[in-house]
């Protein structure tokens, strides 16, 4: 074996060992905000809406095989709340925390006139966005009754955006 496949291999499984996936999730504590904290809007967080079908479920997939939740993230680059909501999840100690817990899918609305259906099937109408799904991955949906909270995300605090995820994570 050469030199140069054995430190390949050697980063490899440092990459891996210092995965989310494989972490204990429990070590990865949810961010903490101070006042100073600047989110800068996402300028474009969803994809074109017709790979939302796919996304969601390779989502689902992914999140049976490493045992997180899915944040189904309904909106639409035109909405000011969406991009604020998609700067703060961008933010490197929330992108980790997000990640080590759940599958985040940004689900592309259009204007309100596409993948409407997905939510639908949790028995959820989008009158507004963002609207937020955090369901289990054998598909139990964990906060119905509070999925829009979050429509104005841009007047509140990053802290309280991630405060409602966390409140919604602890449901079973």
């Amino acid at each position: 074996m050469t030199l140069r496949r054995i430190a390949l291999m050697g980063t490899i499984l440092i990459s891996l060992s210092a995965s989310p996936l494989l972490a204990d999730t429990a070590e990865i504590a949810p961010p903490s905000f101070d006042g100073s904290t600047t989110i800068v809007p996402d300028a474009k967080p969803y994809p074109d809406p017709a790979l939302a079908k796919q996304q969601v479920e390779e989502a689902f997939a992914t999140a049976g095989k490493t045992h997180r939740r899915v944040l189904l993230v309904f909106g639409g680059n035109w909405c000011p709340d969406c991009r604020f909501l998609a700067g703060v999840f961008s933010q490197p100690d929330a992108a980790s925390w997000l990640d080590a817990h759940f599958v985040v899918v940004p689900v592309n609305i259009g204007r309100l006139d596409k993948n409407l259906e997905i939510a639908a099937h949790y028995g959820v109408t989008v009158h507004e966005v963002p609207t937020i799904l955090l369901v289990t991955p054998n598909g139990k949906l964990l906060n119905g009754d509070s999925a829009n909270v979050l429509g104005d995300a841009r007047d509140l605090s990053p802290q309280s955006v991630i405060d409602q995820i966390v409140a919604w994570n602890k449901r079973d």
